[in-house]
């Protein structure tokens, strides 16, 4: 039982929502972002490796879906501090019921919610209103030769966004469908 933070389950086992519960008063408020004493049993034994700050400038922008290869899978806490996003994690574990379904987050400063999204996962968000910033906390640094990533828009996966989407990289757009031969990632 943590003091400064709500642990909400998901409906894919191992994927959580926290919700981080500032102090405040007239002046303001000061709320605990982690703590690796209150997180460590969703940590699994990783201690966070690299913090990264992300800029969106449009609505309905979508960025992801975004996953590393073992042994560089890691484990993400995702916050939204400006704007508002629908953050989604997708379950990539082969071995789990869950294959392939997703669960999506409304992550705002105002709801004080971070996604804990456990290796496996791919991870990528809508922007719901313009200027959207970022913050992600990982346990694993970033390595290019081991990231891959899905298409948002495969029909397999059937990602619900909730606007149309306005802009999607290229490298985005290029990500291929999931067919058969997708086996997903051994953890």
């Amino acid at each position: 039982m943590s003091e400064r933070f709500d642990i909400h389950t998901t409906s894919i086992v191992g994927l959580y929502v926290l919700e981080r519960k500032p102090i405040g008063d007239e002046r303001g408020y000061l709320e605990r972002l982690f703590c690796s004493e209150e997180l460590q049993g969703y940590l699994h034994g990783r201690s966070v490796t690299q913090i990264n700050h992300t800029f969106t400038a449009g609505c309905g922008t979508v960025r992801g879906m975004h996953f590393q290869y073992p042994p560089h899978a890691e484990i993400k806490l995702v916050s939204c501090f400006r704007g508002e996003v629908f953050d989604v994690a997708v379950d990539l574990r082969s071995n789990s019921p869950t294959f392939l379904c997703w669960h999506g987050e409304v992550l705002n400063p105002k709801n004080y919610r971070t996604m804990v999204i456990p290796e496996g996962f791919a991870h990528g968000f809508q922007a719901l209103s313009d200027d959207c910033e970022m913050f992600y906390l990982h346990t694993a640094a970033y390595q290019s030769d081991a990231e891959d990533g899905l298409n948002v828009l495969d029909p397999r996966l059937s990602i619900e966004w909730p606007l149309p989407i306005a802009e999607l990289s290229q490298r985005d757009a290029d990500f291929s469908f999931v067919d058969e031969n997708f086996t997903g990632v051994a953890i």
